[in-house]
């Protein structure tokens, strides 16, 4: 009986760990508010969870950033990039992670948000999967109803100007629509502000903003999972 088990579980952990590491255009960003006087408990709340991701054999690679310029100065970013919609239904554990969650993240925190989206490469320059680089420029643009599809075109007009990497996504679900948001990875904060010409959005587009932010976020190597980051010379 046990090698008749053993039989069972060699096929079915491939099949299984190909639906949670499948490919696809699909992102999940989240947004925590550490509490008033609570960063260092968060943080150690956070990291722990992390291993508890790593003990469970997640294939996911996690994301970690705090924001270090905006209205949300100090506030974290957890994210993962590239999954099928197959591969999102096929979260590694979820009753367990919920609970380890529950334990060490949950009584440090606000939770502020929680989306998908979806990765446009018509109107990008790069992977659906941001470089880790030390700070990443992070656009949100919220637009007026009905807007979308003259957004999109607009800005796809601008993509062979495009220098550096910038990855434009489009919530799916988790807030207010239509609502597309901007990454653009970058080595240094110097590398943003001689980037910043390319920062604004066309003249085009202007009338279809409603709302539009701009954050500068700081990643956190000890605070991710999984990240192939650059060695130094």
């Amino acid at each position: 009986m046990r090698h008749r088990w053993l039989g069972v579980i060699g096929v079915m952990l491939p099949a299984l760990l190909g639906a949670q590491t499948g490919s696809g255009p699909y992102a999940r960003i989240a947004v925590l508010r550490p509490l008033d006087g609570e960063t260092v408990e968060f943080e150690a709340g956070y990291i722990r969870h992390l291993e508890w991701h790593r003990q469970a054999f997640d294939p996911w690679t996690w994301y970690g950033w705090s924001i270090w310029g905006g209205e949300r100065y100090r506030w974290f970013v957890y994210a993962t990039f590239g999954h099928s919609a197959a591969a999102l239904d096929s979260a590694v554990a979820p009753a367990e992670d919920e609970r380890d969650n529950v334990r060490n993240v949950a009584p440090h925190v606000e939770y502020v948000e929680n989306a998908l989206y979806e990765f446009l490469p018509g109107l990008s320059r790069g992977t659906g999967e941001p470089q880790p680089a030390a700070r990443l420029e992070f656009t949100s643009v919220d637009l007026v109803p009905g807007s979308a599809t003259a957004f999109e075109k607009a800005i796809a007009a601008t993509r062979s100007g495009l220098q550096s990497e910038t990855l434009w996504f489009r919530m799916v679900a988790g807030g207010a629509t239509p609502r597309y948001v901007r990454l653009r990875p970058r080595p240094s904060l110097s590398a943003v502000l001689v980037g910043s010409s390319e920062q604004a959005l066309p003249d085009a587009v202007r009338r279809l903003v409603a709302k539009s932010i701009v954050e500068i976020w700081t990643l956190r190597p000890t605070m991710s999972l999984g990240l192939a980051l650059p060695t130094r010379p």
